[in-house]
């Protein structure tokens, strides 16, 4: 028989909220954590829009010990592992008893590697090095760190996946517990987009040159100019049923489906919406449903007008013509990449738990390829039972996620 995957602990870090309270009024109220940061300009990008992202102080959290190996992207999943483990019921002496796992979605990890570089510069030599310096510049800092600092037990993985890597992990996730490998993991993902990958995405045209921040992020809508970036950090604490309700956990929602596909071609200017579709099938079929059981979809819609045309193609296929409410939260937030898919799940249980569609903001004018979507642009009271969250990658990789009210 097929284990059950529940969510029972969540934390975010992002631009619109560093606690799942202050980020449920925000998606209520269609807040944007959009800014304009004129660093980004002096530094030689065209973009100077940014979310806007408090770096933590973990000087009253954590000893030096711990702190000096733990790159920024590290900090925002230290906190957001914390609130997850929190509101999941699990005490620091639980978690020296028990066996949990983690798996986090960290694509890039160049700040603290670009500060050792420039070091090297002047210096041309290691000796100034600090000796963990290793340790913070690894792309696995995140899941090294937090395994040392919460002693998890279980599997340790970090996945690199472009912006699906936080939809990855909690897929992955899911699929190890249900199988039997594992009975609990903290899965999640973070981003920190320093200014020189932020630069390179900027050279090609992709970022928004808008100059009002709150309203730069159109997903869907025909006079969007590109994606804005934000960082942050995202976990969700993941088990599997029986084992949850056996240690009298709280359970928020289930995990039922889980889909991701490639579009494992050179030219794939045909088959970007086709693996989007690939993607929500393969989600709905492991979650044995039909698309008329969808109540709510939360698009990855980068406000990026190629992307947004593709994915409103895709969500056509199932939802042309449907109550499904649509909407994409990217819409207040930028796009979180790397963290995106874990980021936008929370999204999607708080408001399925909060029985209200955040709205898509910004939209003036809908894209032809979405005029018979049901796209929500006003706060919506809604009964969510069945959710589904869209993640896309760049290189063509695409992911959805089924999630269900229990």
């Amino acid at each position: 028989m097929r284990r059950r995957v529940v969510v029972t602990g969540m934390g975010i870090w992002s631009c619109i909220g560093q606690d799942l309270q202050t980020v449920t009024e925000s998606l209520k109220q269609g807040r944007s954590g959009i800014v304009f940061d004129p660093k980004r300009i002096e530094y030689g990008l065209h973009s100077g829009l940014v979310g806007n992202v408090p770096r933590p102080d973990l000087k009253p959290l954590l000893p030096r010990k711990f702190r000096a190996t733990m790159s920024e992207d590290s900090e925002y999943a230290y906190l957001v592992a914390r609130q997850a483990f929190e509101q999941a019921g699990m005490s620091d002496e639980y978690l020296k008893q028990n066996e949990v796992g983690i798996i986090f979605g960290n694509d890039v990890n160049n700040s603290s590697m670009k500060e050792h570089f420039t070091e090297m510069e002047m210096s041309h030599s290691t000796t100034n090095l600090l000796p963990w310096s290793l340790l913070k510049e690894e792309t696995s800092s995140v899941t090294m760190n937090l395994a040392t600092i919460f002693h998890l037990k279980g599997i340790n993985l970090t996945i690199g996946n472009m912006s699906t890597s936080g939809l990855a992990a909690i897929g992955l996730g899911a699929w190890l517990i249900r199988e039997g490998m594992q009975d609990s993991i903290l899965v999640g993902g973070v981003s920190n987009v320093s200014l020189d990958v932020a630069a390179a995405y900027d050279s090609t045209g992709g970022l928004s040159l808008s100059t009002n921040p709150s309203n730069a992020s159109k997903p869907f809508d025909t006079k969007s100019d590109g994606t804005i970036f934000s960082d942050g950090g995202a976990a969700l604490l993941i088990e599997e049923y029986e084992h949850a309700l056996a240690r009298g956990a709280n359970i928020i929602a289930e995990i039922i489906g889980y889909g991701s596909t490639n579009g494992g071609e050179t030219d794939v200017s045909h088959l970007v919406n086709e693996g989007i579709i690939k993607a929500i099938y393969k989600a709905l079929n492991d979650a044995g449903i039909t698309a008329e059981e969808i109540d709510y979809v939360n698009a990855a819609a980068l406000s990026a007008q190629y992307e947004d045309v593709q994915e409103a193609i895709a969500l056509s296929h199932f939802f042309e013509n449907t109550h499904t409410c649509i909407s994409s939260t990217e819409s207040t937030t930028g796009h979180e990449c790397f963290m995106a898919g874990a980021s936008e799940t929370i999204y999607t249980i708080l408001m399925m738990n909060n029985s209200f569609v955040a709205p898509n903001i910004n939209i003036k004018q809908v894209i032809e390829e979405a005029k018979n979507l049901n796209i929500i642009t006003k706060t919506t009271t809604k009964k969510i039972n069945i959710a589904l969250n869209n993640s896309i990658g760049g290189g063509n990789v695409f992911g959805s996620l089924i999630i269900k009210k229990l």
